[in-house]
């Protein structure tokens, strides 16, 4: 399936045009989406305005009372603090032929299931916003009533802005959240943190940034192109009694990098659960 056919009997609502709205629908269009297949929900006028005029598709501030077609996909890309106000009205799409994919973090397939009925068709989904330039990831878990056709459908969406996988259970959508949905946070904060490390070594703040930035891509790329484990890029760089050994020696000391990941990572999968609650 083509991303050109994912709209097959009624059109793609985006219930929320933010960043990672926005991403998916940029690349959904670049992918070949028609933008008359699309109509975004944003209550927001001046983001919404924004939308209409940068990707010429339909935009309103509210569900409309009428739509031409049912739609074939409801997306919801809105905090999850909002969606039990936000998801009720869409329950009178449910029924075989309209699917509903969730964005929103720690929001289960039961809590939709309450809100749409325990017949809707429900896709929970965790991108990251890497999305916003085509090399996001996200995984994919589907309740029962999601057809193979509709999880085909929401595959070819999502792998239009980055990667797709799907978890096994729902039950690890907690740790998967915490890994890559808010994974990017943590890779910035590396940047920062060298920075501000070289800084204190001796080097202009801007030099410090630059090289921060571009060491951090550089090496995600190249990891992203390798066939070889991480662990092996790592022993690649590091020659015995080197600078780099002299460095990973603190890194990989006790509380070292993985004991903070260790604990961080467990703290955003907690926050994850109390999101759910």
């Amino acid at each position: 399936m083509s991303v050109s056919d994912t709209s097959p009997s009624g059109p793609i609502l985006l219930v929320g045009g933010g960043k990672m709205g926005g991403a998916m629908l940029a690349g959904w269009l670049k992918h070949g989406v028609a933008p008359a297949d699309i109509l975004v929900i944003e209550p927001d006028q001046t983001a919404g305005a924004v939308l209409r005029d940068r990707y010429k598709v339909g935009v309103s501030d509210s569900l409309p009372e009428r739509l031409d077609r049912a739609p074939s996909l409801v997306i919801f890309a809105v905090k999850p603090q909002v969606l039990a106000a936000v998801a009720p009205p869409y329950k009178r799409f449910v029924g075989p032929d309209t699917a509903f994919l969730s964005i929103a973090a720690g929001k289960t397939i039961a809590f939709f299931e309450r809100h749409l009925g325990s017949n809707a068709a429900i896709i929970r989904a965790m991108p990251n916003t890497p999305a916003a330039v085509g090399r996001g990831i996200t995984v994919l878990y589907a309740n029962p009533a999601v057809s193979k056709a509709q999880k085909e459908r929401c595959e070819t969406l999502m792998k239009a802005v980055g990667e797709v996988r799907w978890a096994t259970s729902e039950s690890q959508f907690d740790a998967v959240t915490a890994v890559s949905g808010s994974g990017p946070a943590y890779v910035f904060l590396l940047i920062e943190c060298l920075a501000e490390a070289g800084v204190a070594a001796g080097l202009p703040a801007d030099l410090a940034m630059d090289l921060a930035r571009a060491t951090v891509a550089g090496s995600g790329e190249l990891a992203a192109q390798s066939s070889e484990r991480a662990e092996t890029l790592r022993r690649n760089v590091t020659s015995p009694g080197g600078t780099t050994a002299a460095a990973l020696e603190v890194l990989i000391g006790q509380d070292g990098l993985q004991d903070l990941m260790t604990r961080a990572i467990a703290a955003a999968a907690r926050r994850s659960q109390e999101l759910a609650d």
